[in-house]
C-alpha cells in the first residue's frame, strides 16, 4: 500500500489528537473492521479503519485517490468505538 498526507494536516492532527498521520499506516495493516463515513457529503467516500496499535485501539479517517490511500485523520478510538470494535 502506498500512503501520503499533507504535511500541515499532519501537524493540526498531532495537536489535535496527539499522533503524527504515519501511525495511520500501522492502524490500517491492524485494521479490524472500518466503516465508510456517511456524516456529510465530502465529496470522496471516506472510510473510518479501526485498528489496533499496541494495546490501543485507533481510528484512521482515509480515501483512496488512485490506489493511494490519502490519510485524513488518525486518532485514538472513544469508549464507545472500543465497544463495537472491541467485543
Amino acid at each position: 500500500m502506498e500512503f501520503q498526507f499533507d504535511s500541515e494536516k499532519d501537524a493540526a492532527n498531532r495537536a489535535k489528537h496527539g499522533v503524527s498521520l504515519v501511525l495511520g499506516a500501522v492502524v490500517l495493516a491492524n485494521r479490524v473492521g472500518e466503516v465508510v463515513d456517511e456524516r456529510f457529503e465530502y465529496g470522496e467516500v471516506r472510510i473510518n479503519a479501526f485498528g489496533m496499535v499496541n494495546d490501543r485501539l485507533f481510528v484512521c479517517t482515509y480515501t483512496v485517490r488512485d490506489r493511494i490511500y490519502r490519510l485524513i485523520s488518525v486518532r485514538k478510538a472513544s469508549r464507545q468505538e472500543r465497544r463495537i470494535w472491541l467485543q
